[in-house]
């Protein structure tokens, strides 16, 4: 059994949650800086915005309170990447050399550039890092369709105990030493979703999905070597694999805000109708990145125009379809 606390209540945390605690061999915690929240779930049973009809079990406490971490086993972030670095600010006082501290956050700092695990590590001391990451709509985990997700971590003993403590029947766990790697993967997929979910709004095919999807997965992993990943990580579940499920499903944010960018409308407002939009804040400092480390990333450029400068959709697109001929990059 295993003292788990997991810092927020959206719809990945309180999954994680119900994902941990259906087994009943863990005791399970969910911390919210938003006290009404906590209040909306104890009163519906669920959380009627993030994961309607998905029942939140009594034996799961919630609470205000951030010193619930003290003398757990694991400390959980779920927290949107650009919340991060604030709530570690908060947890670290509680959190000590003997607990696993694991990151789900999908997404780079604005400012700094740095990962998320980048973040929480200068703000907590630990050696016990885990990245969880992949294919994992929080919907669909909270629901127990099965899952498979990565545990990236240098240290191996912390990513086996990640595996063995919430893995079971329908949430696969396999081991990853390649950190970077699978954060960068995580990241920058929601730039290409969005750029998918835009081209959806336009009413383009198929055919451009699939480009966007292969040549995008190109452009993540040339960052990626570029600060030290590695290539074969992202033929894997953080990369492509992640790629496919934020590309194609309407349970994707970043899709669903660029759907409504395709239609025409602003990317401002698409993203306060669709709520955290991943994408929206890693593409600036995906681009910021990539000049820094003069890495082309072609798809990366367009979609900062659309959002930041007021690109026109279309002719974005027109830019990237009449780049230089050029062999295919494999």
């Amino acid at each position: 059994m295993a003292n788990i606390v997991i810092l927020g209540s959206g719809g990945f945390g309180l999954s994680l949650a119900i994902a941990s605690q259906r087994s009943g061999k863990h005791n399970v915690t969910v911390w919210s800086k938003f006290q009404s929240e906590i209040d909306d779930i104890r009163t519906h049973g669920e959380h009627i915005h993030k994961l309607p009809g998905v029942p939140v079990s009594e034996n799961i406490a919630l609470t205000g309170d951030i010193s619930c971490i003290i003398g757990c086993d694991m400390v959980i972030f779920g927290i949107p990447s650009s919340f991060v670095r604030d709530v570690a600010k908060l947890a670290a006082p509680y959190i000590d050399e003997k607990m696993v501290v694991v990151n789900t956050g999908k997404g780079l700092e604005e400012g700094s550039l740095k990962t998320l695990s980048q973040v929480i590590c200068e703000e907590i001391t630990t050696d016990k890092l885990v990245v969880l990451s992949g294919p994992s709509h929080a919907e669909e985990v909270a629901r127990c369709i099965p899952t498979t997700i990565v545990a990236a971590s240098e240290n191996h003993q912390a990513a086996e105990y990640v595996q063995q403590q919430l893995g079971d029947s329908f949430l696969r766990i396999y081991l990853n030493d390649d950190v970077i790697g699978c954060e960068i993967g995580g990241a920058l997929k929601n730039i290409i979703a969005l750029c998918v979910g835009i081209c959806d709004g336009l009413g383009y095919g198929d055919n451009t999905k699939a480009a966007l999807m292969t040549r995008g997965i190109h452009e993540i992993a040339r960052l990626g070597k570029a600060i030290g990943a590695d290539l074969l990580t992202f033929s894997g579940l953080t990369g492509i694999g992640d790629l496919i499920v934020t590309c194609t499903s309407m349970h994707s944010r970043n899709r669903r805000a660029g759907i409504l960018i395709g239609q025409g409308i602003s990317a401002q407002e698409a993203v306060e109708r669709v709520g955290t939009v991943e994408g929206y804040f890693c593409c600036k400092a995906a681009y910021d990145l990539s000049k820094r480390l003069g890495v082309e990333m072609p798809i990366t450029e367009q979609l900062n125009e659309i959002l930041f400068n007021g690109g026109d959709v279309r002719k974005a697109l027109g830019i990237l379809m009449n780049r230089p001929q050029s062999y295919e990059e494999i």
